[in-house]
């Protein structure tokens, strides 16, 4: 407890790589969650010792692939209601995962457990310069409430420059009606 300022967590954790699950690092880091105002994203600070699997290969392919598609991609409901997920899906399961990680970490409090549940739809987005841009709306489970929050997030990715969430909003239930 740090007076009048919020709660801080000192973890020590392992990350699995998603794509190689015997690669791992360590990682350390601190989380602080402010008190009383919800509306402030935890601060987080931490260190990976090591290095995860560089993906620029399969981000390559990815970002050719969808550059080369004749018509925008549109897609519903990954994983489907089996949990499968189709290979040529995967990267939009993926590129969703991580920048669900943004708006999980930007509503996060110290009562909530959120994790992408599914993508209910994914639409790309025309554009005229050299990023890919999606809008996605997922669904996000509260682990604790068991609660699933509809969420609107549009992602621009690019494989030299990383993910971005440049809008993102959650949803009234109604929404996936």
């Amino acid at each position: 407890d740090i007076d009048d300022v919020g709660h801080k967590y000192h973890l020590e954790l392992v990350l699995e790589d998603i794509l190689d699950k015997d690669s791992t690092v360590n990682c350390t880091a601190e989380v602080l969650y402010h008190l009383g105002n919800k509306n402030i994203a935890p601060d987080v600070q931490f260190t990976i010792e090591g290095e995860l699997k560089n993906t620029d290969e399969a981000d390559n392919t990815f970002y050719n692939r969808i550059k080369s598609l004749e018509k925008e991609l549109v897609a519903e409901n990954i994983p489907d209601s089996h949990g499968n997920v189709s290979p040529e899906m995967e990267p939009i399961r993926l590129l969703a995962w991580v920048a669900s990680g943004y708006v999980i970490w930007q509503n996060s409090t110290e009562n909530t457990k959120f994790q992408l549940a599914q993508i209910k739809h994914v639409k790309q987005v025309k554009r005229s310069d050299e990023y890919l841009e999606f809008d996605y709306m997922i669904l996000l489970h509260e682990m604790v409430s068991q609660e699933i929050f509809p969420w609107q997030m549009t992602v621009l990715w690019h494989p030299q420059h990383g993910v971005q969430v440049t809008q993102d909003s959650r949803q009234p239930k109604h929404a996936l009606e």
